[in-house]
């Protein structure tokens, strides 16, 4: 079971417990969220890097050098 450690700053004393259900559920929404959104900006660097080789691909046809390219994409 996660624990809790709570500080009273006026007398300094802490306390060591367990965690409610309700703060257990609370922190499995937090990480199930944290990995929604790493998996969100996983999939949006992977279409931006799709992109990023389509176009390079497209200004490669039309006979720009890969130093024309770099320069554009600068």
């Amino acid at each position: 079971m996660s624990k809790v450690i709570e500080v009273d700053c006026s007398t300094g004393i802490s306390t060591e417990r367990d965690m409610t259900e309700a703060e257990l559920a609370a922190q499995a929404a937090m990480q199930a969220q944290a990995e929604k959104q790493r998996e969100e900006e996983e999939e949006a660097q992977v279409a931006a890097d799709a992109l990023k080789a389509s176009a390079t691909a497209k200004l490669s046809a039309l006979g720009l050098t890969a130093d024309e390219i770099a320069a554009l994409t600068k």
